[in-house]
């Protein structure tokens, strides 16, 4: 098995989540898939890790990755239901006027 295939590739789905991040500034649901795309990337580096060393925690540590996945998106829903309620808008610009 050859990682370095998988490293990249792992790689360039982490680049295109920051890209995606820094690109999408205006609506957040849309700015939350590139979190989940480098939570992915981050998944197939613990799978690649665990294979090439013969090691089963990097096999456990990706079976609670999308516990966190669903967790974070559970929570993230929340706050955009109540960010609509109040503001009435779920734009990046509006937020950034919230002040605690």
């Amino acid at each position: 098995m050859d990682p370095i295939k998988y490293f990249t590739f792992s790689m360039i789905i982490s680049i295109s989540g920051i890209w995606g991040i820094l690109l999408n500034r205006r609506n957040i649901p849309i700015m939350s898939m590139p979190i989940e795309s480098m939570l992915l990337a981050v998944n197939s580096n613990f799978l690649v890790f665990s294979v090439s060393s013969d090691d089963m925690m990097g096999q456990s540590f990706a079976s609670l990755v999308p516990t966190v996945a669903a967790a974070e998106s559970a929570i993230g829903l929340a706050i955009f239901v109540i960010t609509f309620r109040v503001r009435g808008t779920i734009a990046v610009e509006s937020i950034n006027s919230i002040q605690g």
